[in-house]
């Protein structure tokens, strides 16, 4: 009796597990912007979900959106996919009920086009923080230490320090503009390297101020800091913040780096300041135009951007391709809370208010 009790029971469960599945396998998310590695992921975290999943290569934009399927459930889009208002016209017209962000960051989405057709635009508010601002600190410390040289030399044979000259990041200054997940983790790495952490944000973390980071206005975290660090959103308060007037606040001979939105940056004002030693340094995951580049390999084109060949051309300037969130770890934490995002809409239930972007 027991035995039979156990066996239904199994089978119970097993019907209530296969149900749940099952009404999501002819549930279509369509994907932009995908890579190899996002197919992988993806694919191995929807295993537990049972959507379909469709993945394209190609950005998403007014030259693409017409491929959309009509009833296709969500588009799964990522930093440089353009969802201008005409995109979303044509997704409200195909039945497309979710945007879904794999990412933090919806500078690139009409949010106001949304609202007016009912698409709900959900993301990934978080991701593993700790992986753009360890990055964050590569960049820093390749910067300073030029290791990345070291390693081009050596090979080469060639064992010579001439023009390998750092400085000691301990006792340094840091300002760390905007302290949300990733700045404060950013801050935590600085504090245990020996700096002194400068902050600027509206709201002041009352943990990094027990560790010791002392928040002081945005302009005197440009004049006192040696190094900064951006960690904001970009929004069109933030657009722009580093520009020729705020740099010229900065130390002469400072360091910048930014691993978040392009835009926050001036280019050709840093350009500028590069050229007279305003800035000693400058490290950027991001660009204004990298739509235009990254996640591409364009090793064998001609580039016809004739900011992004300056700023490579410059020998204290370190670029890299939007790779801070590029871990194992953060890749699975994407996959696994978009796929939970779009579950929880397709069944009525609210995510998380983070999750969720509002007008």
């Amino acid at each position: 009796m027991i035995a039979t009790v156990d066996i239904n029971y199994k089978c119970w469960v097993y019907c209530i597990k296969f149900a749940a599945i099952h009404q999501h396998l002819f549930m279509k998310i369509l994907f932009f912007s995908a890579k190899p590695y996002d197919i992988i992921t993806f694919n191995q975290h929807n295993a537990t979900y049972g959507f379909e999943l469709e993945y394209l290569e190609t950005h998403l934009g007014p030259h693409i959106v017409n491929a959309v399927d009509e009833g296709t459930y969500a588009v799964c889009v990522f930093v440089n996919d353009n969802l201008t208002g005409e995109v979303i016209d044509v997704l409200a017209a195909k039945g497309v009920k979710v945007i879904a962000l794999r990412c933090a960051g919806f500078n690139n989405i009409d949010l106001a086009a949304a609202k007016k057709h009912g698409i709900t635009v959900c993301r990934v508010p978080a991701y593993s923080p700790e992986a753009v601002a360890e990055h964050a600190v590569a960049m820093l410390l390749t910067l300073n230490r030029k290791t990345h040289k070291a390693y081009n030399r050596v090979r080469e044979q060639n064992f010579s320090l001439n023009g390998l000259l750092g400085f000691n990041m301990h006792g340094k200054t840091v300002g760390v503009i905007a302290t949300g997940r990733i700045g404060k983790a950013f801050c935590k790495i600085m504090l245990g390297f020996g700096c002194k952490v400068l902050a600027f944000d509206l709201y002041k973390d009352q943990e990094l101020i027990a560790a010791g980071v002392d928040y002081i206005s945005f302009e005197e975290v440009l004049q006192q800091a040696d190094i900064i660090s951006l960690h904001c959103p970009l929004t069109p308060e933030s657009h722009h913040l580093i520009n020729k007037e705020t740099l010229g606040l900065m130390k002469h001979g400072a360091t910048l780096i930014n691993t978040s939105r392009g835009a926050l940056i001036d280019t050709h004002a840093v350009i500028a300041a590069l050229k007279t030693g305003r800035l000693a340094y400058l490290g950027i995951d991001v660009y204004e135009q990298e739509d235009r580049l990254f996640f591409k390999d364009l090793s064998g084109s001609i580039i016809e951007d004739d900011t992004i060949q300056r700023l490579m051309s410059f020998p204290n300037v370190l670029v890299t391709g939007h790779q801070a969130f590029f871990t194992e770890d953060a890749l699975a934490q994407i996959a696994e809370t978009t796929l939970n995002n779009i579950r929880q809409l397709s069944e009525g239930i609210a995510p998380d208010a983070a999750v969720v972007v509002k007008v």
